[in-house]
C-alpha cells in the first residue's frame, strides 16, 4: 500500500486509493529520494553493459578479466543497495506480512509506526554506525581487490552500503511522520489538487 492522500500529489509510483496522508516534511523528503533513485537506477544500464562486456570477452573472445568482473559486481551491488529507499517510498518493496490487508487502515499504521520505530529504525542505527566505521577503515587501509589485477578503491563499495541504509532510514522516517498524520493529526496533513496532465 502506498501511503500518499488521494487528494495530494503523490509522486510517480503512488495510486493505491486508500493510503496514509502525507504531510510537507514526508512530501519534500520522498520526492528526493524518488529523484535520486531514478537517477540512480540508469546505474542499471552501465550495470548491463560491463556484465555483457564480460560475457564477450570471456565466452566469445576467450579473454577475461578480474576488473571488469568485479566491476559488474560492485555496479549490481551499488545499484541494489542506492535504490533501496525507492523501494520503500514508492511501496514496491515485498511484503510478507499477509494478515496486514485485512486491517483497517488505523491499525496499519499502528503497526507500521510501531515497528519502524521499535524494530527498524534502531538496527539500521546499528548497522549504519559499524557500517561507516568500515568503509572508513577500508580507506585508511587503502584496501583493494586481492586480486592482481582487481580493482582498487574497495571503500567506495563498502561506503555505499551505510548510504544506502541511511536512505533507507530517511525513508522510513518519512513513513512514520505519515502515520504520525494520520494517528495523531500532526505533522498537518497537506492537501493540494492535483496537477492536469
Amino acid at each position: 500500500m502506498s501511503i500518499h492522500d488521494s487528494a495530494t500529489p503523490a509522486p510517480e509510483g503512488h495510486s493505491t486509493p486508500s493510503e496514509l496522508p502525507t504531510n510537507r516534511l514526508s512530501y519534500r523528503l520522498d520526492m528526493a529520494i524518488l529523484l535520486f533513485g531514478r537517477a540512480i537506477s540508469w546505474l542499471w544500464l552501465a550495470t548491463l553493459a560491463v556484465v555483457l562486456t564480460n560475457v564477450v570477452n570471456r565466452f566469445i573472445l576467450g579473454r577475461g578479466s578480474i576488473a571488469v568482473e568485479e566491476l559488474s559486481w560492485h555496479l549490481f551491488g551499488a545499484t541494489m543497495i542506492l535504490t533501496l529507499a525507492y523501494a520503500v517510498v514508492s511501496d514496491d518493496h515485498v511484503r510478507v506480512d499477509v494478515i496486514r490487508e485485512k486491517f483497517s487502515l488505523r491499525t496499519q499504521a499502528w503497526i507500521e509506526l510501531l515497528a519502524i520505530v521499535l524494530l527498524a529504525l534502531p538496527v539500521l542505527y546499528l548497522m549504519v554506525e559499524q557500517l561507516y566505521q568500515y568503509g572508513y577503515r577500508s580507506w585508511l587501509r587503502g584496501e583493494r581487490s586481492q586480486a592482481p589485477s582487481g580493482l582498487p578503491y574497495r571503500f567506495i563499495i563498502k561506503t555505499l552500503i551505510p548510504i544506502g541504509l541511511t536512505l533507507v532510514a530517511v525513508a522510513l522516517f518519512s513513513r512514520v511522520l505519515r502515520c504520525s498524520t494520520l494517528l495523531f493529526g500532526f505533522p498537518r496533513r497537506i492537501h493540494k489538487t492535483t496537477p492536469r496532465q
